[in-house]
């Protein structure tokens, strides 16, 4: 989105940009950060509340069913929420290379061969390269017991769906990160390693300009050919 802007402004200056969409972008990562922390914090409370006369290894296997259960429906909303956003981008290039009309290219219907392609695509990302940030994520952020690393995913199943079916755009990441922070916290706040999530928000906010100063850069150089 920050890639797109800097293109945007290369071309058509500051008064391209559409302020009310990047309004939506950025109340999408206040709202995803608040409700993933929220959600996740109330989550493990009423569990442990409704739960308590329940025996620790009976509960134990059933979180950890659900725990894969959820992390599956989390994969899913995945690609509802940032498989949309690569879709779009690809899309907006191949109605570019056709001369910038949506009727060259049959509409605004997604062609099937894009949707496969960005899904593989996504898949392979994640399988190939994603494995230190699993290590980040899973690990890093704070110690979870079984029940807890269920409910994060539950919590950012919920928050997810929630901006996915009522059209805001958020980031995943932040979701599922802010969870885990808000299951974690719930039990003993100084569980959370809170020296990798200010690494996490730095990247967060170095992101934004960064990419947008880059697709500023590669306009410009690719305007000059």
């Amino acid at each position: 989105m920050a890639g797109i802007t800097g293109a945007g402004v290369a071309i058509t200056g500051f008064a391209g940009i559409n302020g009310h969409a990047w309004l939506l972008i950025l109340l999408g990562l206040v709202i995803s950060s608040i409700l993933g922390f929220g959600c996740g914090l109330v989550l493990a409370r009423l569990t442990k509340l409704i739960l308590r006369g329940l025996k620790r290894s009976h509960a134990d296997r059933s979180f950890r069913i659900v725990q894969i259960l959820f992390g599956t429906v989390v994969s899913l909303l995945h690609g509802s929420q940032d498989g949309q956003k690569f879709l779009s981008i690809a899309f907006m290039g191949i109605i570019l290379a056709s001369g910038g009309s949506l009727a060259q290219v049959g509409g605004t219907s997604m062609p099937i061969w894009l949707i496969l392609l960005i899904g593989i695509a996504m898949g392979l990302g994640t399988a190939v390269g994603g494995r230190r940030i699993i290590k980040t994520v899973g690990m890093s952020i704070a110690k979870l017991e079984t029940y807890q690393g269920a409910l994060a995913m539950i919590s950012a199943s919920i928050c997810i769906a929630f901006a996915t079916f009522t059209g805001i755009p958020l980031s995943d990441v932040h979701t599922c990160n802010t969870s885990i922070v808000g299951v974690g916290a719930e039990r003993n706040i100084k569980k959370v390693n809170w020296g990798v999530i200010k690494r996490m928000v730095l990247a967060w906010v170095i992101t934004f300009p960064a990419c947008g100063v880059l697709g500023f850069l590669m306009t410009k150089l690719f305007l000059l050919f």
